[in-house]
């Protein structure tokens, strides 16, 4: 199969509601890169010019420096729109997963979390908000590298996901760059112990818990951990920003040693 008579496809990577996510070879430069090959349906459509345009938003950042995937254009295939982006490893889900849901050691969550963090400040500095942070939407670079790189993904605006969504997402709320801060809480817990923090099969389930656990886990777990509380502040004005946690002692190597947000991630939550 030969897309825009140009990159032929290699092996599907991946499907959703928009379509397909297909490893293609590029018969001109030979370089292999994931294309979204987007849905021929007006409503898809729509959404693709949306992604488009904040893509182009995106071209003001250097993907490298903001650890978010390098976007390569688009182009058309028939009637379907279709995006080229860099080829990445693996989603976050899948590095986790590998691990056997164990949790990572805290020398691989400090290097993940501060990129996330900064790839949530270049957002930031271009008024973007993700609105979609899950492990599923940041990609390992190459999971053989010690620290792994990992870069954010999917930058279509949706309503989240729910057991990551912050609870104005999930209200139907206006919401700015803190529902993100939020997310990033939640994935910051998963990566230290494997399992996500909120349970539930919708969004009822989800609202329900965090309203029962005050918008936060219990003192006893999060042993005033001050980080993660401030990303799951049940306030979005009151929750932490990037730049604020990008400061935390957290990432000093010297003084992480001491820092409560350690028995965090590696404290169990399946009782929850």
């Amino acid at each position: 199969i030969i897309l825009g008579n140009r990159y032929k496809v290699e092996a599907f990577l991946g499907e959703g509601g928009f379509g397909i996510v297909a490893k293609c070879r590029d018969t001109k430069t030979n370089r292999a890169v994931a294309i979204k090959v987007n849905r021929n349906r007006p409503d898809i459509l729509q959404q693709a010019k949306l992604e488009i345009f904040i893509l182009e938003q995106l071209r003001r950042l250097d993907p490298d420096a903001a650890n978010i995937v390098k976007w390569n254009g688009f182009f058309h295939d028939g009637e379907r729109v279709c995006l080229n982006f860099e080829l990445l490893d693996q989603c976050l889900w899948d590095y986790i997963r590998d691990r056997k849901n164990q949790g990572l050691p805290i020398s691989e969550v400090r290097p993940i979390l501060h990129q996330l963090t900064n790839a949530l400040s270049h957002l930031g500095s271009v008024g973007i908000v993700h609105a979609d942070l899950k492990p599923g939407n940041i990609m390992v670079v190459n999971r053989h590298e010690s620290p792994v790189k990992v870069r954010l993904i999917d930058f279509v605006i949706v309503w989240g996901t729910v057991g990551y969504s912050a609870p104005e997402v999930m209200l139907g709320i206006p919401y700015n760059e803190a529902a993100d801060m939020w997310s990033l809480g939640l994935v910051a817990v998963e990566l230290g112990t494997g399992v996500p923090l909120y349970p539930g099969n919708g969004e009822y389930d989800v609202l329900k818990f965090i309203i029962e656990t005050q918008g936060q886990p219990p003192d006893h777990v999060l042993d005033s951990g001050v980080l993660i509380k401030g990303m799951l502040a049940l306030d979005a004005h009151q929750r932490i920003t990037p730049s604020e946690v990008l400061r935390h002692p957290f990432f000093n190597p010297v003084a992480a040693d001491g820092c409560p947000f350690l028995s965090l991630v590696l404290s169990k939550v399946s009782s929850f």
